[in-house]
């Protein structure tokens, strides 16, 4: 092997054609391990979820209107929270938490977006903020939503103009819309699943004086509809699976003293004010604390609906026969290389995906420092790739795709929902690569290609790594060489590299979590493969970047697009085996025509 590097895949090559293949099942298991963790806690984090979704009552249902539907989510919601003994629990554990978002996502997206709401922002606030009202929702007798945007403010919820009045002497408030900008736009308070209590972010005033934003406790609805002083006007219908979005509005509404989620951030002692946090913006990000856990919510349903698409289209593309180019053959489609190519390649990214997601968990959950900053990273590029994958695999299905029974369609609009919930993809990394500027330690790798080789795990990492170091240096160039006195220029001329930058370092983390880590170390050989390919075809848009800086070599930039064919050839036939790792519930495979290759009329067809 030369140092512009074919390796001989770990993998070896086979017929993509071939319906007949043997389950690898020791294959299959080595790489569930590394997709959900060993037996154990795949057992207590993901088993349950998915043993729930396998179910009848999360089947599908066809022919449904978007009301129906709605109704439906939340009836599934109650059959959720009636799977586990205490919700409580399921809020204080991110892991869990964001597991029930990848299972629910193949299933149902309507699901997805309340149960995420109820357990995460509402009980998941209420939680953060110790407040004693917790255990009045166990047992579902109330759904709870989150308010926080309003019409005129999305991204910057700091500057939202919704007010809490703290009245004199009582200790309570009085909750208002001062206009029509200000209505909650476009919180889950419609009719559809009972009476609903919320968390509403709004503005503390007392004695006049302005403290910041905070969360305060509301009932909203009861059996007869909004309560006194609330209204709740539908919103029209969306793409993706319909929830009951409205905007929400407060005339002079009064609230308990006990409505205010205080903490150390904000309280009243007495009548007066206390907070150990002076800045009223870092009071807003504390208060609304839960968003962080929801971009881990974001990514694990992004990458449950990705995995979904990738395993019905691999299914689709070995059921589909097509006539061969030459000698009139009837072979499967997935068996030309236009179709495969790009699934195998959507396989790679899924297993990224899904491997960054669990990184970005641990870091969560072990406090480590910038995983605030991770968790928005992963939740931009998750999302950002699920959306690539849905729509690549959506179009291998053809026409039939576009039907609701064939999922692939609907998996698509519902992650236009995830790219923009916790925060819009773009706003949220335009404040990573902001902070990244200022405090990202990032030492380049040494520019000396001779004698490197393209299969080498080590090297593709470096390669990877000065992407990223070349992205956000030019970046730190830009700032510097821009004229002063016009902040919002200077950011303006750096910002495509500091996205770059972001970019570039989600694709890292994620690569080196195939390999087990950034030392390449205990890495499942059966990854080595999908590792490499994922990889390449990243580093592929920047090779001339990286042969002009020293990075590559001309044969290794030659030497690239071959390499990946090589790869596809040795993964395409074990698809089915890569796939099978997801452990996609056999009901969603089963209830799709496409993935057997049963044809599908397009008619709706309403149950019973």
């Amino acid at each position: 092997m030369n140092h512009d590097g074919l390796p001989a895949p770990s993998i070896p090559a086979d017929d993509p054609s071939s319906t007949s293949h043997e389950p690898d099942k020791e294959l299959r298991a080595r790489l569930t391990d590394a997709l959900y963790g060993s037996g154990p806690e795949f057992d207590r984090v993901h088993a349950p979820w998915r043993a729930l979704m396998s179910t009848p009552a999360f089947g599908p249902v066809q022919g449904l209107g978007p009301q129906e539907r709605t109704e439906l989510s939340y009836e599934r919601l109650r059959l959720v929270d009636a799977s586990f003994e205490s919700a409580r629990d399921l809020a204080s554990c991110p892991e869990r938490l964001a597991a029930l978002h990848e299972w629910t996502s193949s299933v149902d997206g309507g699901l997805t977006t309340v149960a995420g709401i109820h357990y995460n922002l509402f009980l998941g606030s209420l939680l953060d903020h110790d407040h004693d009202a917790l255990a009045d929702f166990e047992g579902m007798p109330r759904i709870g939503t989150f308010l926080c945007t309003e019409l005129d403010h999305g991204n910057d919820a700091a500057a939202l103009r919704t007010t809490a009045t703290r009245v004199p002497g009582t200790g309570g408030f009085v909750l208002s819309t001062p206009g029509p900008g200000a209505r909650k736009f476009m919180p889950n308070t419609g009719s559809p699943g009972g009476p609903k209590s919320a968390v509403v972010a709004a503005r503390l005033v007392a004695d006049g004086e302005d403290h910041g934003v905070f969360l305060f406790l509301v009932p909203l609805t009861g059996a007869a509809g909004p309560l006194p002083g609330i209204t709740v006007e539908p919103l029209d219908d969306k793409s993706g699976s319909p929830v009951d979005h409205c905007l929400t509005s407060f005339d002079g509404v009064p609230l308990p003293a006990g409505s205010l989620l205080s903490g150390d951030h904000g309280r009243f002692e007495g009548d007066a004010f206390e907070s150990d946090t002076r800045n009223r913006r870092q009071r807003f990000l504390r208060a609304i604390d839960r968003v962080t856990v929801g971009k881990l919510c974001m990514s694990a349903a992004a990458g449950g609906a990705a995995r979904a698409a990738v395993a019905i289209a691999v299914a689709h593309g070995l059921a589909r026969e097509i006539t061969a180019p030459h000698g009139g053959a009837r072979v499967p489609v997935f068996a030309m290389r236009s179709h495969h190519g790009p699934i195998v390649g959507a396989i790679a990214t899924a297993y990224a995906m899904t491997l960054l997601h669990r990184a970005t968990c641990r870091a969560h959950r072990e406090g480590a420092e910038h995983a605030e900053r991770l968790a928005a990273i992963t939740k931009g590029w998750t999302t950002w790739r699920a959306r690539e994958v849905t729509t690549e695999c959506r179009e291998r299905a053809g026409a039939r795709g576009l039907f609701p029974a064939n999922r692939l369609a609907d998996l698509r609009a519902d992650i236009e929902g995830l790219v923009t919930a916790e925060g819009d993809n773009v706003a949220v990394w335009v404040k990573a690569g902001a902070q990244m500027l200022l405090d990202h330690p990032l030492t380049p790798p040494p520019a000396a290609p001779a004698g490197r080789d393209l299969a080498d795990p080590a090297f593709l990492v470096e390669l990877l790594t000065a992407v990223e170091h070349l992205h956000l240096s030019r970046a730190r160039h830009r700032l510097r060489q821009a004229p002063s006195g016009n902040p919002l220029g200077r950011w303006n001329r750096a910002t495509s590299h500091a996205l770059g930058a972001v970019d570039a370092h989600a694709q890292r983390r994620a690569a080196q979590e195939f390999l087990g880590g950034p030392d390449g170390e205990a890495a499942p050989p059966e990854l080595t493969d999908l590792f490499r390919l994922f990889a390449l075809e990243r580093l592929s848009p920047h090779t001339g970047d990286l042969l002009a800086e020293g990075y590559m070599s001309a044969g290794q930039v030659t030497a690239l697009p071959d390499l990946v064919e090589d790869l596809i050839t040795a993964l395409a036939p074990r698809a089915q085996d890569l796939v099978a790792a997801f452990h996609v519930p056999d009901q969603v495979l089963a209830s799709v025509p496409i993935a057997d290759g049963r044809p599908h009329d397009g008619l709706a067809r309403r149950p019973g």
